[in-house]
């Protein structure tokens, strides 16, 4: 079982811009309704992708500087990140299945 991995900004270079594998990152809070709604998809999500793709994910309240990077102004927001750049990004929650097109349309 792959586990979703917690990045910072300090660690934010490492594990996303420099991954070899394409990676979702998900900017979200604990406050957020529909943040804690998608933590169990990406969880599904981690384990069904496997080692295809990095499931990321970055508390915005301890984390600033890699959301303001990004433009990110509402959260859960959703990137997927391919050779160190943003390639697609998802605002809002979503069913998994949608959530699973999104990642494979863009890997």
């Amino acid at each position: 079982m792959t586990d979703v991995l917690h990045t910072t900004d300090a660690t934010f270079e490492a594990d996303v811009l420099r991954s070899d594998v394409p990676v979702l990152l998900d900017f979200w809070a604990p406050w957020c309704g529909p943040c804690r709604m998608v933590a169990p998809i990406l969880d599904d999500l981690a384990a069904e992708f496997g080692g295809k793709v990095k499931i990321v994910k970055i508390n915005i309240d301890e984390n600033q500087g890699t959301p303001a990077q990004f433009g990110v102004r509402s959260i859960p927001t959703l990137m997927v990140f391919k050779e160190g750049k943003a390639v697609a990004t998802q605002v809002g929650a979503l069913p998994k299945n949608q959530l699973a097109n999104f990642v494979n349309q863009n890997i």
